[in-house]
């Protein structure tokens, strides 16, 4: 089935005279005088080769004359202030201009990128712009993500007559300088200083100027996307865009996931399990999605369309096929929208036959024997096989069987060798490592000291029960593949004291009962590790009620710094400052 819309015709600003004003003559020229100078896309000098003009579809070169240091000055004194990611622009234009800098802080290179306002871009989505529902563009660096968000912004505030801010992290959607850029209409413009603060301004903006909509460029890290959600809960539409091509790339990345619900491992009834055909340990959705409309970006005349991203969401994670709507737009302006199978999202994400990556603080992505992922064939009816190919995956040789010994303080042998057996490697390799345990997995039950196994396998496993006696072996029996569960046989199995690990900053997600527990905890250990310590920055964290905050307050105490509640509920947050 194809739908036609109505014709539109796009135009397009560019400025380019104010870019060019800034260029030394010898590579002004050239340009000025380029036939296909309206389809520039942007202008590289670096030092000590020629200055090269890409075009869409070719690059060559303008001089036959090396960049020199006094070219770069030149270039450098006419554009304004660089701020902390190397970025720059011109006066009430779109134009980025990029640096490069040697080790000493020196400009080396510059990357003039030619920006355009383009009006009409928008018209294949426009219907879904106006049903206020929170919508996510994605799509490779170049394809028009950022054109498109300001062109929505001009739509939203002028035609549709909404509140809009805009989220200006590098002056790229507005323009360089105080006065925005008059593609924006008369939506709002809010500047950010330091980039790794652009989750701070978010919440700033829904708090002190009552937004309906918030548009936000690349938001890649996982306080911008905590931000996003809280945005999106409070009853804001939220426009936004996210590197990736497709929304697969989402799914895989631990730090964006929670964009589309995140993703947490379950644990099937075995009915359940039967009747999907599935093993028992799967990946679902965890949360309705922060936007309920995804938009791939392919190319700038051709748009895939996610209408239902919970319901897409469910469907990779299933290994169902969904066909979502592919929007294109001819050379007379039309647009056409179509269902065609052919681009129908594939079910490669299917657990039972992938591994995807998730955060390490959640369940594992499936039962694993040994740290290795079993896959299920997706005919399988019955939880019978799964547990077949487990025993027959178990007590492998390894190549490098020879122990290597160190005293402990009371005069143990360190480290201690441990088998598992279906508990989830990343887990073990998590609580080892952050609490600094002598211990060392091993895949060979002839060399292991100990073996941890699932409670329920020890119980139907009566060949592993048995070498482990006859190897006097002790087995050490876990209810749960979860971190609290691991750690507290850890500690059985070193006769630790639990008074000596009260101290660590791992005891504190262990008492973390829920998800937005350990959501909160880690938010404020990313804060800690990614702006406070290394950047001497203070920051706040987003709002949480009173036993969340306590806990953080708890975390922080580990880190030798202070933090302080402010805010009145249910806004009240913690401040955490450097040392």
């Amino acid at each position: 089935m194809e739908l036609k819309l109505p014709k539109h015709r796009m135009q397009v600003t560019d400025d380019l005279d104010k870019l060019l004003e800034i260029l030394p003559l010898k590579i002004r020229q050239p340009i000025e005088k380029h036939e296909q100078k309206s389809s520039l896309i942007e202008i590289v000098l670096d030092l000590g080769r020629k200055p090269e003009a890409r075009f869409v579809d070719r690059t060559c070169y303008l001089s036959d004359d090396i960049v020199t240091r006094e070219d770069l000055a030149h270039c450098v004194s006419r554009v304004g202030h660089f701020s902390a990611d190397n970025r720059a622009g011109i006066e009430c234009t779109l134009h980025r201009i990029s640096a490069m800098r040697n080790r000493q802080g020196d400009i080396i290179g510059l990357t003039c990128r030619i920006g355009r306002a383009v009006f009409g871009t928008i018209l294949m989505i426009r219907e879904l712009v106006e049903t206020g529902q929170s919508i996510l563009l994605l799509g490779r660096p170049g394809v028009g993500k950022t054109t498109a968000l300001r062109e929505i912004a001009r739509v939203l505030a002028d035609e549709l007559e909404k509140r809009v801010v805009i989220i200006d992290t590098s002056n790229e959607i507005a323009g360089d300088g105080d006065v925005p850029h008059p593609a924006i209409g008369r939506a709002r413009r809010m500047q950010v200083a330091h980039p790794e603060l652009q989750h701070k301004v978010m919440i700033e903006a829904v708090e002190n100027h009552m937004p309906e909509v918030i548009i936000i460029d690349e938001i890649g890290t996982e306080l911008e996307a905590a931000a996003a959600r809280t945005i999106a809960e409070r009853g804001v539409q939220l426009i936004g865009t996210a590197h990736g091509n497709h929304l697969e790339n989402l799914i895989k990345n631990p730090t964006l996931s929670d964009l589309i619900g995140g993703i947490q491992s379950v644990t099937l009834g075995d009915d359940e399990a039967r009747r999907r055909g599935s093993q028992k340990t799967v990946l679902e959705r965890k949360a309705p999605p922060t936007f309920e409309i995804a938009v791939e970006m392919w190319e700038r005349q051709k748009w895939v369309v996610h209408e239902d991203v919970a319901q897409t969401v469910d469907h990779l994670l299933r290994g169902k096929p969904s066909m979502p709507q592919v929007r294109q737009v001819n050379d007379a302006g039309e647009v056409s929208i179509t269902r065609d199978p052919a681009i129908s999202t594939s079910p490669q994400l299917n657990p039972t036959t992938a591994k995807v990556e998730i955060n390490p603080l959640n369940q594992p992505t499936g039962l694993r024997a040994q740290g290795k992922m079993i896959p299920l064939p997706l005919n399988s009816s019955s939880g019978n096989k799964f547990e077949h190919m487990l025993a027959n995956s178990w007590n492998q040789k390894e190549e490098n069987t020879e122990k290597v010994r160190t005293p402990g303080p009371n005069g143990e042998d360190f480290p201690i060798y441990l088998y598992p057996y279906g508990i989830g490697k990343s887990q073990l390799e998590q609580v080892i490592d952050v609490l600094r345990m002598p211990i060392t997995l091993t895949k060979d039950l002839d060399n292991a000291d100990a073996v941890m196994a699932l409670r329920s396998q020890v119980k139907n496993h009566s060949k592993l029960v048995q070498l482990a006696k006859q190897r006097q072996v002790p087995i050490y029996s876990i209810k749960s593949n979860s971190i609290p569960h691991i750690t507290r046989t850890l500690k059985q199995l070193l006769n630790m004291d639990s008074a000596n690990i009260e101290s660590d900053d791992l005891y504190l997600f262990t008492k973390a009962g829920s998800n937005d527990e350990i959501e909160a905890l880690e938010e404020a250990r990313l804060a800690v590790e990614q702006i406070v310590i290394p950047q001497g920055q203070p920051v706040e964290l987003l709002p949480r009620n009173a036993k969340v905050r306590k806990m953080q307050h708890e975390l922080i105490e580990h880190y030798r710094l202070h933090s302080d509640s402010f805010g009145n509920e249910p806004n009240r947050r913690l401040r955490i400052y450097p040392a």
